[in-house]
């Protein structure tokens, strides 16, 4: 037995309406062939749906019991309907994105308050991780975005890299606060806020201080530099940090600002990537995502430019 769709519905029409003439109206199909498919489908099934007498249907019990099947079965289709258009235009689904510390407080969270509104049935889920832990996450799919600090290539994660200059952060009324661009010259001997020794920004500083013959003061050790603009604010030390927590700090300033963003130079870079699996097919609600991180990374590079001018 191979039941249609469109004979469900027909005979859920006919018995609606009490009428073939009725029902084919409904359905948009002639009377002949709403006759002819109800006699197909009662065929089928192997007993009458309706009596006929003096050109008029009444249904059978067995025909009121079968109205429930379909009821039951439509009703189904029709939610499955609307939950892929609801998919299609990005009002459902589940989207996993895994985040390194430094856009988990302000950048991230922003960006998705903006991506989630009139989207009420599309659920996310989102951890802050190290960039390696996201790494591994995205390569064994299970999550499906991952924006972390650039990982060395490998088959099963594809990426979008952005190489990112680090900046100083000196209090407005540092007298450093009056210079376009730092060097390691005008830090010379000056406590500073920097990562672990393991990590890229911290070894590139470091060397730079060196390559000039300053003095390189190693006050606080940190894991995040999040926690580093507080301590500059309070003035303790003075920090060169990745691009993102500067574009945090300044997403939150309120005037008068408390802290001042310069130029360091030479060029200290940070690269983080947007992740993905690369043995799967991203989801609609996924490419959606990734094209508005992608312009929000952008858009940042633009402000902190506009900044440092």
């Amino acid at each position: 037995m191979h039941l249609s769709l469109r004979q469900l519905a027909t005979f859920r029409e006919v018995m609606r309406s009490g009428s073939i003439s009725q029902a084919a109206r409904s359905v948009g199909r002639t009377q002949p062939a709403v006759s002819t498919m109800i006699q197909t489908l009662e065929d089928q099934l192997g007993f009458a749906l309706f009596v006929r007498s003096q050109g008029k249907l009444s249904p059978t019990p067995e025909a009121h019991f079968f109205l429930e099947e379909c009821e039951d079965i439509l009703g189904r289709v029709e939610r499955t309907e609307r939950t892929l258009e609801r998919i299609s235009t990005l009002q459902a689904g589940k989207l996993k994105i895994a985040c390194h510390p430094a856009a988990s407080s302000v950048f991230l969270p922003r960006l998705l308050t903006r991506f989630l509104q009139g989207r009420d049935d599309l659920d996310i889920a989102l951890i802050m991780r190290s960039s390696d832990v996201i790494e591994d996450l995205i390569a064994s799919q299970q999550y499906d975005v991952g924006f972390a600090e650039t990982p060395a290539p490998r088959a099963s994660i594809a990426q979008i890299a952005y190489d990112l200059e680090c900046v100083c952060v000196v209090r407005a009324d540092d007298p450093l606060a009056r210079a376009a661009t730092i060097t390691p010259g005008d830090l010379d001997g000056r406590p500073m806020a920097v990562l672990f020794d393991e990590h890229n920004t911290a070894v590139q500083t470091e060397a730079a201080f060196r390559a000039a013959g300053c003095r390189f003061n190693k006050r606080l050790e940190l894991r995040t530099f999040l926690p580093g603009l507080h301590f500059v604010e309070a003035g303790l030390c003075v920090i060169v940090c990745d691009m993102i927590t500067a574009y945090s700090h300044l997403l939150q300033t309120r005037e008068p600002a408390r802290l001042a963003i310069r130029r360091f130079r030479p060029r200290i870079s940070n690269s983080v990537s947007i992740l993905t699996p690369g043995y799967a097919t991203q989801s609609i609600a996924g490419r959606a995502f990734i094209a508005g991180l992608r312009q929000a990374v952008e858009r940042m590079q633009e402000d902190i430019e506009g900044a440092l001018h």
